[in-house]
């Protein structure tokens, strides 16, 4: 009697475990397959935006 208490309290672990487990694989499926910020949907980052930064012409 007491193995059978013993089995079932580690098996009522397993379920949590494997809901657990099942929740996180989905969730970082949909990450994965989620379209990206890029603007085309083409994957990837963004390319960054070029800022002109100012050049002194005459020395001093």
């Amino acid at each position: 009697m007491l193995l059978i208490v013993r089995a079932m309290g580690e098996t009522s672990m397993v379920e949590p475990l494997l809901l657990g487990t099942v929740f996180v694989l989905a969730s970082l499926l949909l990450w994965l397959l989620a379209d990206s910020d890029d603007d085309n949907g083409g994957g990837g980052l963004r390319q960054p935006a070029l800022v002109p930064i100012p050049v002194r012409h005459q020395q001093r």
